[in-house]
């Protein structure tokens, strides 16, 4: 009997995306908090009212219809970052692959030894020209080395070269698959 009342009320849930999508222009923000934390099972941190309708919408049309097949979540992964890394984990999780894919894991995950999984192996060096100039800065186990001084980050030697803020992994050429920059 159990079977039938869950079966009767995911086929009513069905019929009422229509209204549950139209009941979400009438809703207040913390309305609307309230519908993310019962639809997504997290609370949500934003106040954006359109930005939550727009949520919400996708999520129920996702749970009445259905999500993404794997052979589309699997390609998802291969693209990487250019993607939210919450969505694509939550969309990696709900596919539930055998074996998860190297593309697929956490790539700001620390390595086994602590350090960034982004960066090379330590005695790796990377080369960058800049307005004419050859800037080399070696990977090292405690940071990364330029000009004989140790630094916490390639973001930082980005900064010291460039005078702006920059990302260190887009610099040096370490973004989306790049690796012309990197000698050894």
């Amino acid at each position: 009997m159990a079977k039938k009342e869950t079966a009767r009320a995911a086929r009513q849930q069905l019929a009422d995306v229509p209204q549950q999508l139209a009941a979400l222009a009438s809703m207040s923000v913390p309305e609307l908090a309230e519908k993310y934390l019962e639809v997504y099972g997290e609370p949500t941190r934003s106040r954006n009212r359109d930005y939550l309708k727009k949520r919400l919408a996708f999520r129920i049309q996702e749970l009445a219809e259905g999500s993404l097949s794997t052979r589309a979540v699997t390609r998802i992964a291969e693209l990487g970052d250019k993607l939210p890394e919450r969505w694509r984990m939550r969309q990696v999780e709900d596919a539930k692959p055998a074996a998860p894919s190297p593309s697929a894991a956490d790539a700001r995950a620390p390595a086994a030894d602590g350090r960034d999984a982004r960066l090379p192996p330590p005695g790796t060096v990377l080369t960058r020209v800049f307005k004419g100039t050859t800037h080399q800065v070696t990977v090292r186990e405690g940071g990364i080395e330029y000009e004989g001084q140790l630094h916490r980050s390639l973001s930082s030697v980005a900064k010291l070269i460039t005078g702006t803020a920059w990302n260190g992994f887009s610099f040096f050429g370490l973004k989306a698959g790049n690796s012309k920059a990197v000698t050894s």
